[in-house]
This record gives structure tokens, sequence and C-alpha cells, in this order.
């Protein structure tokens, strides 16, 4: 089910997230969505960012997601959030906790939903 409002994605990405369902996550992408996992690095394509998903549910945790602000334009909106990860595991297979600041842009479709187009999770920091 595709967020009805550009800020709904937030909450929807930190409840998928939370629950480990990566097909939730993927379907809130555009299939000609990007995705920057770590600074420096994108991932094009539903294919791309399933992958790269996948590897950041598995660092487990409990996911927050807020919206600092929107600016919506017919059917395009600029976001930008907030978001925290408690619990996790690090790289290094330790406890950890990480947070960021977001910037994306999201784009509503044929069907109605919004789905993000550009995911930038560390694009406001």
């Amino acid at each position: 089910m595709p967020a009805k409002t550009p800020e709904q994605l937030h909450s929807m990405f930190a409840e998928a997230y939370n629950a480990g369902d990566l097909e939730r996550l993927v379907d809130l992408y555009d299939k000609n969505a990007v995705l920057v996992p770590s600074p420096g690095t994108e991932a094009r394509g539903i294919d791309a960012i399933r992958a790269a998903l996948g590897g950041f549910l598995g660092m487990k945790g409990t996911m927050t997601l807020d919206t600092r602000w929107s600016l919506v334009e017919g059917d395009t909106a600029l976001l930008s959030g907030v978001w925290t990860l408690t619990g996790a595991t690090g790289p290094d297979g330790k406890p950890t906790d990480i947070a960021g600041k977001t910037t994306e842009v999201a784009r509503r479709g044929a069907d109605g939903g919004w789905r993000y187009y550009i995911d930038n999770p560390n694009g406001a920091d």
C-alpha cells in the first residue's frame, strides 16, 4: 500500500523496518528510484535498493523516523526527516546507536500513492 501523503512515507518506513519487512520497505520506492545507503554510494533501481535495504535490515534495532518538514508542489515533494536506530548491531558485531537527518524527493504515482524517488538518509547532515 503506497503512502497517501509524502510525510506518511516516514512513518511507513519506520514501521516496515521495525517489522523486519524488506518487501514493505521496497514498496515505498519508485521503480526508478535512487537510494544513497552511505555517503558516496548510490543504489539505483529496485533491485539495488532491495539489496541495500536488506543490508540495513541486518543491523536490526529499533527505528524512529519523524518528518522535520515537507514542501509539496503538484506530484513532487521535497522532504526532510530525522531518524534514530537504537540497539543496532554495528559492523564489528557490537551494539550501536546511529542517527541522521534525511533529504528525500517523493513522487505521486498514477495510483495516487507517494513513493520515494530520491532518498538520502544522511543528506541533511
